[in-house]
């Protein structure tokens, strides 16, 4: 989507600092961080969200997990533990309408805030 500010980092078209990318899936710094670390992870097909997935984006559910996985390790934080949060919809909090996954870690965690 053209204006979509995740298809625009996908394409190069915005700047993002990547941790790790594969064919489906981008992981980048938040640009406004709510804990030590915590990074976005966008599958690089457009899908506004969970609701919005279908057969022919189903992969992203197969291959989501093993990528949070390994970003996880890539920042440090998979032995001590992170948080996934996955905001489906405008009630939810989603304010990008484009699927993400917010990674939260380096620090002890509260609920149900970060």
């Amino acid at each position: 989507m053209s204006d979509c500010i995740f298809c625009k980092i996908i394409n190069g078209e915005i700047p993002s600092k990547k941790i790790l990318e594969n064919d489906q899936f981008l992981a980048f710094h938040d640009i406004n961080p709510v804990t030590k670390v915590h990074a976005l992870i966008i599958p690089k097909n457009h899908v506004a969200n969970i609701a919005h997935l279908t057969e022919d984006n189903a992969s992203y559910v197969d291959g989501l997990l093993p990528f949070v996985r390994d970003v996880a390790k890539e920042l440090g934080i998979s032995a001590d533990g992170y948080r996934l949060v996955l905001n489906t919809g405008a009630k939810a909090g989603q304010t990008v309408f484009h699927l993400h996954a917010h990674l939260l870690g380096g620090q002890e965690l509260g609920w149900p805030e970060a």
